[in-house]
């Protein structure tokens, strides 16, 4: 088999429709546009989100608060899987990766405080919550911010 050999299997492929060539084409005249209006005009349609004038569903809606578009979302992580490392091991974004804790670590992690940590383990992480970092320190090990 070679490249000018390959075809498409049968059937897969369409002959292209073209609009406005004829009556007889079954798609002449208007091409499939109907009559007048604003989406028979060329260049005519609306924008996106454009509700014929009524109060876009957008903007009907009640926004609360402050959003922070530049905000980097961490990834969360509990005490409980930390137990998954041994004892002096250091816990980093890749070894959560690779253990399979974490599927993605775009921007870093943080470890909250539920469960318990049994383990001397040493944690770099973005961020900890108050009651995490006691609790790795009560067992002996090492909250680091990286």
């Amino acid at each position: 088999m070679k490249l000018n050999e390959l075809s498409p299997a049968a059937g897969s492929t369409k002959e292209a429709y073209r609009k406005g060539r004829g009556s007889g084409s079954g798609n002449g005249k208007t091409a499939g546009r109907g009559h007048k209006g604003q989406k028979a005009r060329s260049g005519g349609g609306t924008r996106i989100g454009f509700e014929g004038g009524q109060m876009p569903l957008a903007r009907r809606i009640p926004k609360r608060g402050f959003n922070n578009i530049f905000a980097k979302p961490l990834e969360i992580i509990n005490l409980t899987s930390l137990d998954k490392f041994e004892d002096g091991d250091i816990v980093t974004a890749e070894a959560l990766l690779a253990k399979g804790i974490l599927s993605k670590c775009e921007y870093g992690y943080k470890v909250l405080g539920n469960g318990k940590v049994t383990k001397k383990v040493t944690v770099q992480a973005a961020a900890f919550s108050q009651a995490a970092k006691e609790a790795i320190e009560a067992a002996g090990g090492k909250a680091e911010v990286i």
